[in-house]
């Protein structure tokens, strides 16, 4: 088992709560205090696990500028109070950040023995593919 430090415990319960919030606000029509609550547990708890010197090497990489504006750009717009707006550049931004993990993470999943199969379905399978293929989703 990978055993975690304090900090690192706190880190994931603050992330897990901040995707709590910000799936409960989306699912109450964008609820802008939900969202900025999320937001800012998200982004903290990511800092915990991490650590805030590898946080910011993450988030201001010379490569990742444009997603790093979207991502954070989104989170300040939903702080301001447009919800549905600060969402969307949130997750362009987030989906630039984290292209590079989506490969490994759909290898992960198709692994698993249930969700495998839903990933082989017809319908399914040529966007997992597209989205496994490469890093190069833009």
């Amino acid at each position: 088992m990978i055993s975690l430090s304090d900090s690192q415990k706190i880190g994931m319960g603050l992330t897990g709560f901040g995707v709590f919030f910000l799936f409960f606000g989306m699912i109450l029509f964008f609820d802008k205090a939900l969202l900025a609550i999320g937001n800012i547990l998200f982004v903290a708890g990511l800092s915990f696990v991490i650590g805030l010197e590898r946080t910011f090497r993450f988030f201001f990489q010379r490569h990742k500028t444009k997603a790093t504006v979207f991502f954070l750009g989104g989170v300040f717009v939903v702080l301001i109070g447009w919800p549905i707006i600060g969402v969307v550049l949130e997750v362009y931004g987030f989906f630039l950040l984290f292209r590079g993990f989506f490969p490994v993470a759909v290898g992960f999943i198709r692994r698993v023995p249930i969700l495998g199969s839903l990933l082989n379905l017809p319908g399914i399978k040529g966007l997992v593919d597209k989205v496994g293929e490469s890093n190069t989703m833009v």
